[in-house]
């Protein structure tokens, strides 16, 4: 499954730094606007300190981690959706992706060009909403032009349809977020055709330190839900290759803001982890929360879907505690899963499948 993540803010705000920070990539970080026309793409792993374990546990030549894949979209400016600063190129990218991490300066540095009057993370948020917004009220009008031609003839789907996308163009109209209205399932399944900018769940990220956030901000975000890191993206640049001693001895948190922001990307995009494990490999796998065994299976193999017969399965806690399968076998406490079984994060299966 590759994800894909767009880091997305003002000119000057810290997103190539914090790409070039993630993906230890170099790229041109020039002090001005615009200097990263195309998108950079990175590939990241998720940490989880989990594959390590299970690797040391069972013996395993190889550790295959999760990935997230990261696009350094140029900086937008008021106007983008209209094209101004190559805005429709910019939104055009952005539209690839699943989530979107929005870069917000809090920084205090006048020697760092803003182009904005002061330094205002609402401000630049309601920007970056706006932009959006207006992107996809284009895309749903277009739509909805087609759409009532078929309407009118009585065709009962598009008459459903109709009616979600003229809901979206009134949220959208007067500012909303689509992401953040509520939708019957029924609903999404039209909207995702569309690839809209303001359906992507976001992550917002103030570039600084913790003191250049005032708490009236943290508790505007967190009133609205928004899920939000503040991280000083220069200084996780600058302390990339130190270890968990070196990041205490200069008063950093243990883990780096970075694995954060890797991780809650991650949770984001409303995923678990589960684990196959052995003496070729251990390998953490990508699954959407909610997801059958089966369906797991066929993350692993589409065969393993196609025949699925059952699954063995056990918490990757309870198999360490128990010193591998083989106790844990004896136990009693390795489960046999049928097709219903909802795959939960942390599990450690194996497939069985007529294939």
């Amino acid at each position: 499954m590759a994800l894909q993540i767009g880091i997305v803010g003002l000119p000057n705000v810290g997103k190539s730094t914090l790409f070039q920070a993630i993906t230890k990539k170099k790229i041109d970080c020039s002090n001005y606007p615009f200097c990263t026309i195309d998108p950079n793409v990175g590939v990241v792993a998720v940490p989880d300190e989990r594959v390590d374990k299970l690797a040391n546990l069972t013996h395993s030549i190889k550790r295959i981690w999760t990935t997230i894949e990261f696009v350094d979209i140029a900086g937008l400016v008021e106007g983008a959706s209209k094209g101004e600063g190559l805005g429709n190129q910019f939104l055009a990218n952005i539209r690839e992706t699943d989530a979107i991490i929005y870069v917000l300066r809090s920084f205090q540095n006048e020697k760092i060009v803003n182009t904005q009057k002061e330094v205002n993370i609402i401000k630049e948020k309601e920007i970056l909403d706006t932009e959006m917004a207006l992107k996809d009220l284009v895309t749903i009008e277009k739509r909805i032009k087609d759409v009532e031609k078929e309407a009118r003839a009585g065709n009962k789907e598009s008459l459903q349809e109709l009616s979600v996308l003229e809901k979206s163009r009134n949220i959208l109209a007067k500012g909303g977020i689509l992401e953040e209205e509520d939708w019957t399932q029924k609903e999404k399944d039209f909207l995702k055709n569309y690839q809209l900018l303001t359906l992507k769940p976001r992550l917002y990220i103030f570039n600084g330190s913790e003191r250049e956030v005032p708490q009236s901000l943290i508790e505007i975000f967190k009133g609205n839900n928004w899920p939000y890191l503040i991280i000083d993206i220069l200084t996780e640049l600058e302390s990339i290759d130190f270890n968990p001693q070196e990041r205490k001895e200069f008063g950093l948190e243990r883990e780096s803001g970075l694995n954060k922001l890797i991780r809650e990307s991650y949770n984001l995009l409303n995923l678990i982890t589960f684990f196959t494990t052995g003496a070729d490999e251990t390998r953490a796998w990508t699954l959407k929360r909610e997801s059958t065994a089966p369906q797991a299976g066929g993350v692993i193999h589409s065969d393993f879907e196609k025949y699925f017969i059952k699954a063995e399965v056990i918490k990757w806690e309870e198999l360490l505690e128990n010193k591998g399968f083989s106790q844990a076998r004896e136990k009693g406490l390795i489960r046999t899963e049928g097709k219903d079984y909802i795959i939960q994060d942390g599990d450690v299966i194996e497939i069985k499948s007529g294939a």
